[in-house]
């Protein structure tokens, strides 16, 4: 697989806001509309629920980062941004937890590119998602035989 033309999205977002930037390009350039929420504060980030009431920074006084982006059309996609640098990537109800901020332009471009695919075995029934990244890496999520959606039956090899 041919990912020459992404390496350029391979760069360091050091911050949400710069992971945010680029989804937004992502979506301009694959033609999608995304719709972005931010969260910031201790006491507004999902992973600091133990946050005391009224604490909004962490114990080094920055305000921890979170966003979530959700794109327009087919797939249905969403990203939730946290302070760890790291992300969830959900794609068609399949989740992919602990994606790395970095590999998040990549895994995207491989999902509205067309390379993100389904592999499916008839014996063990099972299938999953598979989201190819430049340098031969790979993501991959069991599937559901009943959480195949229209959009993800077409991706079956």
């Amino acid at each position: 697989m041919d990912h020459s033309e992404y390496q350029e999205h391979r760069e360091h977002l050091p911050t949400t806001e710069a992971a945010v930037g680029a989804l937004q390009a992502i979506a301009a350039e694959h033609g999608r509309e995304i719709e972005v929420t931010h969260d910031i504060g201790a006491d507004q980030t999902s992973r600091r629920s133990a946050a005391g009431f009224g604490v909004t920074t962490d114990p080094d006084g920055s305000l921890p980062h979170e966003a979530h982006a959700e794109f327009g059309g087919l797939p249905r996609v969403s990203v939730r941004l946290f302070p760890e640098d790291d992300a969830l990537i959900t794609v068609e109800g399949v989740e992919f937890h602990d994606v790395p901020r970095d590999d998040v332009p990549a895994f995207l471009h491989s999902v509205f590119s067309g390379l993100a695919h389904v592999r499916g075995r008839r014996f063990p029934p099972t299938a999953s998602l598979v989201v190819p990244l430049p340098g031969d890496r790979t993501y991959k999520e069991h599937l559901a035989a009943n959480l195949l959606t229209p959009w993800l039956s077409s991706r079956i090899r």
